[in-house]
C-alpha cells in the first residue's frame, strides 16, 4: 500500500507489464464513477462537473504541456506550483513524470522509440503505456530544469496526495451546497461524484485522446516528420490541444491554433493572465521560427 502514496517505494523497474496491485487506485477511480446511478444528477451538479473539468484541463494544457514540457511562457516559482499541484489532482502524475515522457514523445515521436505511439495499437496508446512498470518512474535527467524546485519533486513523489485533497475540497463545496442551498436538490456525495470522480475520468480519457486519436484521425497542415494531425473535435475537448500536427511543427509556441479559425482556449487565456502579470514572454510559431533559424546558423 506505501506504493501508493510514495512513488519512491516502487523503485527502478524495466518490465513492459501492466503493474496491476499499483494501478488498483486507478481502477476505482472508474468503478467510483457507477455511484452516479445511486446519487442521481442536479444541474448544479454538473456545473460542478464542468467547472472541474475546465480548470484542471487548462492546468494540463497550458502548464503541463506549453510550460513544463515545453517551456513557453515564463512564470513565477509560486505560479508554477501552484498549477503544478492544480494539474497533479488530475491523476496525471506529478509535472516532472509527465513532462520527461513528453519530451521522450517528441525526441522519438512514432518511432520504436516512443512509449505511445497509436502505431503499437489504440489501447497501448491510450492507456496502458502509462500502466506499465517500464514507464512509472520519473527521469529527472530529461527535466533538469524542473527538478531543481523542490515543491516540484515534492507533488512528483506524492501525486497521490493533490487528488485526495482536491476531492475534500469538492466534498466540502457539496456540503455547503446541500446545507445552504438545499432547493438546488443535490446533496454532497453527488456533488463529489460528479465534480471530482467523474470530471476525472472524463479530463483524463480525453487527455489520453491526443495520444491514440490526434496521430490518427484529422488533417495535416504541416509535413512534420511523425503522424501528428489536427482535430477540431480535439481542440475543443482539451482547449486547443487538437491542433496536433500545428504543435509537432512549432512545439515550442505557446500558440497552437494558427489559422484564425483554429480555437485554441489554452492560448487565449494564457494571453489574459499575460495582461495580469501572471505570465510572461508568451513564444509564438514566428518567434519559434526565428530561434530554430538562429540556432541552425550557430552550427
Amino acid at each position: 500500500m506505501k506504493q501508493w502514496f510514495d512513488n519512491k517505494a516502487v523503485g527502478s523497474q524495466a518490465e513492459d507489464i501492466v503493474d496491476w496491485p499499483r494501478v488498483i487506485p486507478y481502477i476505482l477511480l472508474h468503478l467510483t464513477c457507477l455511484m452516479v446511478f445511486v446519487v442521481g444528477v442536479s444541474w448544479i451538479a454538473v456545473v460542478v462537473f464542468a467547472a472541474s473539468y475546465f480548470v484542471r484541463m487548462f492546468a494540463i494544457t497550458a502548464f503541463y504541456h506549453r510550460y513544463f514540457s515545453h517551456k513557453s511562457f515564463k512564470t513565477s516559482r509560486f505560479m508554477q506550483a501552484f498549477f503544478g499541484f492544480i494539474g497533479a489532482t488530475s491523476t496525471q502524475r506529478g509535472p516532472l513524470w509527465w513532462a520527461a515522457h513528453h519530451r521522450h514523445h517528441h525526441k522519438h515521436a512514432d518511432t520504436e522509440h516512443d512509449t505511445h505511439s497509436p502505431r503499437d495499437g489504440f489501447l497501448r496508446s491510450h492507456t496502458l503505456w502509462f500502466l506499465t512498470k517500464k514507464n512509472f518512474e520519473t527521469n529527472e535527467d530529461r527535466v533538469k530544469d524542473l527538478a531543481k524546485f523542490k515543491e516540484l519533486k515534492w507533488l512528483d513523489r506524492y501525486d497521490v496526495i493533490p487528488p485526495i485533497i482536491y476531492a475534500f475540497f469538492i466534498l466540502m463545496i457539496g456540503t455547503y451546497i446541500e446545507h445552504v442551498h438545499p432547493a438546488l436538490g443535490a446533496t454532497k456525495w453527488q456533488i463529489l461524484i460528479w465534480g471530482f470522480f467523474i470530471s476525472t475520468v472524463v479530463l483524463s480519457h480525453v487527455t489520453f485522446l491526443i495520444n491514440s486519436l490526434a496521430h490518427r484521425v484529422g488533417y495535416r497542415s504541416y509535413d512534420t516528420n511523425d503522424d501528428s494531425r489536427n482535430n477540431p473535435l480535439l481542440a475543443i475537448l482539451t482547449l486547443g490541444e487538437g491542433w496536433h500536427n500545428n504543435h509537432h511543427q512549432f512545439p515550442g509556441s505557446v500558440r497552437q491554433g494558427i489559422r484564425w479559425w483554429e480555437l485554441d482556449i489554452s492560448y487565449y487565456l494564457l494571453v489574459v493572465m499575460e495582461k495580469l502579470g501572471l505570465v510572461w514572454d508568451l513564444k509564438k510559431p514566428e518567434t519559434v521560427k526565428e530561434q530554430a533559424k538562429v540556432q541552425e546558423r550557430k552550427v
